[in-house]
C-alpha cells in the first residue's frame, strides 16, 4: 500500500494572495467596465450574432435566423462559392430618456453570420422569407448533392 504524502502550504503565502487579488481585479473590470457609472448600454458588446439553425431535407438546406425587430431592408443575404453570409444591423431606437435605465439586454449594431454549406446548392433558386422575426432561407440542393437510390442487382 502506498501512502500519499501531504504537503502543507503556508497560509500566508503572499504569492497566492497576489494571484487571487489579480483575479479579483480582472473580474471586477470585466463586470464593472461596461456597466459602471451611468454607462448602461450594450455598446461594450458591439458584435452580436443572432441564433440560427441549419438543417437538411431531402431536396434542400434550410437556414432559420432569429432577427426580431429588424425590417427586411436591414438584412443582406449573399451566397458565394458555397458560403452563405447573412448580415444586417439593428438600430437603436431613438427616444428621450426621462429616467434612469436599470437594465439593457438587447443587442444593437451590425452582425454577420457566415456558414460554409455542407452540400452544393442551386444559387439561382435560393429563396428567402422574413416573418415574425425569423428569416428563413431555402437553398435547393443540386442533383449531385441529393441522395440517390441505388438498385441492387442479383447475379
Amino acid at each position: 500500500m502506498r501512502l500519499m504524502q501531504i504537503q502543507r502550504q503556508d497560509p500566508w503565502n503572499l504569492a497566492a494572495f497576489d494571484r487571487f487579488d489579480n483575479l479579483r481585479e480582472q473580474l471586477n473590470r470585466l463586470f464593472e467596465a461596461p456597466l459602471g457609472g451611468s454607462m448602461r448600454s450594450t455598446e461594450f458588446f458591439n458584435d452580436w450574432a443572432p441564433a440560427l439553425d441549419l438543417y437538411e431535407t431531402k431536396d434542400e438546406l434550410v437556414v432559420r435566423l432569429e432577427v426580431p425587430g429588424l425590417k427586411k431592408e436591414d438584412i443582406d443575404l449573399s451566397l458565394h462559392e458555397g458560403m452563405l453570409t447573412i448580415s444586417g444591423e439593428r438600430k437603436r431606437e431613438e427616444k428621450e430618456a426621462t429616467g434612469e435605465t436599470y437594465r439593457t439586454e438587447r443587442f444593437y449594431g451590425r452582425f454577420q453570420r457566415s456558414l460554409a454549406l455542407p452540400k452544393a446548392v442551386k444559387a439561382d433558386k435560393v429563396k428567402a422569407a422574413y416573418k415574425d422575426g425569423i428569416l428563413t432561407v431555402q437553398l435547393p440542393k443540386t442533383e449531385e448533392a441529393k441522395p440517390k437510390q441505388i438498385e441492387i442487382s442479383i447475379n
